[in-house]
């Protein structure tokens, strides 16, 4: 530690005391002289391409080359997309095979036309399939037509349309599943073949706003509405649950159940 002085030798050692520096501003207008460089280099723009030669990507010429992107690149990338390309990567086809929202909802316009035609015509032939399926969507609108045009007329009658409604299709729920041996009997099946019947007090209620069908021509009226209703919910019972030779067993109390429906629509 004797070797090295203190504070004070350190300093000594440097820049001697009597050296002194200059820092006065230069005069204006006298002439500064900066260090100067000779560049014997000639001005080389850079060469990106040779830089890049050996990216993955060969066909790329430099940042970019339109010239690159040939014929065979674009055979193997058509390709590529038509294979499907990357593992679960969507392709085109797979949304063309999506079926309609409609369809995806469980209601089917198909189905809606062919049992709103069975029901006008009784005696047309429809497919055990499509009575089979549970759509709700053409019940629900004839219940709320059958509910509208009744409060067109000053009633108020959508709780005894609902009320009647699901305590019939409870009860025919029960009656149908005892008498079908051949089939199994659905809940949604029962309730979609009773509430597109209703179409034909559809009409009545739509008959009882421009005539009064409280007197005699209005019960011949009210009786082939329910014997409509009972025919063709029976027909399609019989269709849908392959009842051979009982159609006429289920028709009476479906001619009970349509009966508390024109009483409602007459009084």
């Amino acid at each position: 530690m004797s070797q090295f002085g203190g504070p004070n030798d350190f300093y000594a050692s440097g820049p001697s005391a009597d050296s002194s520096f200059n820092f006065d501003m230069p005069e204006f207008g006298q002439e500064l002289n900066f260090q100067s460089f000779d560049n014997t280099q000639p001005s080389v723009p850079p060469n990106y391409d040779a830089n890049y030669s050996n990216a993955p990507n060969q066909g790329l010429g430099g940042f970019y080359d339109p010239t690159a992107y040939t014929d065979n690149a674009y055979a193997q990338d058509k390709s590529f997309n038509q294979a499907g390309g990357a593992a679960g990567a969507p392709t085109g086809n797979e949304f063309d095979d999506e079926p309609p929202l409609l369809e995806e909802l469980g209601i089917n316009p198909n189905h809606i036309f062919q049992k709103t035609l069975a029901v006008l015509n009784p005696l047309r032939g429809t497919d055990q399939q499509i009575l089979q399926d549970t759509d709700m969507a053409g019940p629900l609108v004839f219940c709320l037509a059958l509910g509208g045009i009744l409060l067109l007329s000053g009633k108020v009658t959508f709780s005894y349309i609902y009320g009647i409604g699901v305590m019939g299709c409870i009860f025919f729920y029960c009656l149908l599943s005892m008498m079908v041996t051949r089939s199994q009997v659905t809940f949604g099946a029962v309730a979609s073949v009773l509430g597109y019947c209703l179409l034909p007090m559809v009409v009545l209620s739509g008959i009882n706003i421009l005539i009064t069908i409280q007197g005699t021509l209005g019960l011949i009226v009210s009786g082939i509405a329910i014997l409509w209703c009972a025919i063709s919910a029976s027909k399609l019972f019989a269709t849908a649950f392959s009842m051979d030779h009982q159609q006429l067993l289920i028709a009476y109390p479906c001619a009970v159940l349509y009966g508390g429906f024109a009483l409602i629509t007459i009084y």
